[in-house]
């Protein structure tokens, strides 16, 4: 049997954000996805202007309602990424449950966008949904640092305070908790960011296991919009091929993130000429171009277990 996802995410119709970077590279993965736009916009918001519309909760609501009066509401997956209405992510959130009463081993990803740099993306409404809610029907979730100090309350300055934060969210609902970014010193110098990720896995006996990885990943000096999207997608796609191996997931995920962003700024700064910082749409990730890196990648960083 095929591994379905439903991905219900934003969409542009030029460049890769939401949908547009998680489809492409899960269906080269071998995933047949099928596509919820929570928003349709000309472009993402890194441009100077944008239009088009924002699908509304009930909207969402007709659209799953035909999917399952048809029984087509079988998924494997379900990856969601960035919401800014309360009742929209409330409707995510009863979608989810009902599809793992029709599915009970159905893994939820969620891409968590809620800010960055100690900004909010999102309102402050959001924040209690996500917490009461929306984590605990998730199974992985990839928040950077100051997402997971929202929505653990605690501060992050240590990799131990990182830890800890990762098994409070464990105990929220994940199993499966990456923190794509940090501000924790690398070991290899301020070129490097830290990312860490813990997974809980049961083994044959019944018994819980808990791998714990940590990732110097190397810094690029360029905005891309669309990565933490991307991301989730491969985490999920990654973490299906290594159910019990966070280590390998992680490395093909970052993997494939890398190589990705290279070829992008490679084609950039090629456009943009020389000492021309490259523009939003020279910036657009080249995702088609990294199809065979998508499917086979070869591993550029490396994790190390904790």
């Amino acid at each position: 049997m095929d591994c379905r996802v439903l991905s219900i995410q934003s969409h542009v119709v030029r460049g890769y954000v939401g949908n547009k970077s998680a489809t492409f590279p899960l269906q080269v993965l071998g995933f047949e996805v099928d596509s919820i736009n929570s928003v349709q916009f000309s472009n993402h918001t890194g441009y100077e202007h944008w239009k088009g519309q924002v699908l509304t909760a009930d909207e969402l609501h007709v659209l799953y309602e035909g999917i399952r009066l048809n029984k087509l509401n079988h998924y494997d997956y379900m990856l969601t990424g960035y919401t800014r209405d309360v009742s929209f992510l409330e409707m995510v959130v009863d979608i989810v449950e009902e599809l793992k009463g029709t599915n009970p081993s159905l893994v939820y990803g969620r891409y968590t966008c809620l800010g960055g740099h100690s900004h909010c993306y999102v309102p402050e409404a959001l924040l209690p949904v996500y917490k009461e809610k929306v984590v605990p029907v998730a199974d992985i979730i990839t928040p950077n640092q100051f997402e997971a100090e929202l929505l653990t309350g605690r501060k992050i300055s240590t990799e131990k305070d990182a830890v800890e934060a990762m098994d409070l969210l464990h105990e929220m609902g994940p199993d499966t908790v990456v923190i794509t970014s940090s501000d924790l010193l690398s070991s290899l110098g301020d070129q490097y960011l830290v990312a860490l990720g813990s997974q809980i896995t049961v083994k044959a006996d019944g018994t819980k296991e808990k791998q714990r990885i940590r990732m110097d990943i190397p810094r690029v000096d360029a905005v891309f919009v669309g990565t933490g999207d991307l991301f989730a997608a491969m985490l999920l796609a990654w973490t299906h091929h290594h159910p019990n191996n966070l280590k390998a997931a992680c490395e093909k995920t970052v993997s494939v993130m890398q190589h990705v962003i290279k070829r992008t700024i490679t084609y950039a700064k090629e456009v943009a000429g020389p000492d021309c910082r490259p523009s939003p749409a020279q910036l657009e990730l080249r995702m088609v171009q990294s199809k065979g890196d998508i499917e086979d990648p070869a591993i550029t960083v490396e994790a190390v277990l904790l």
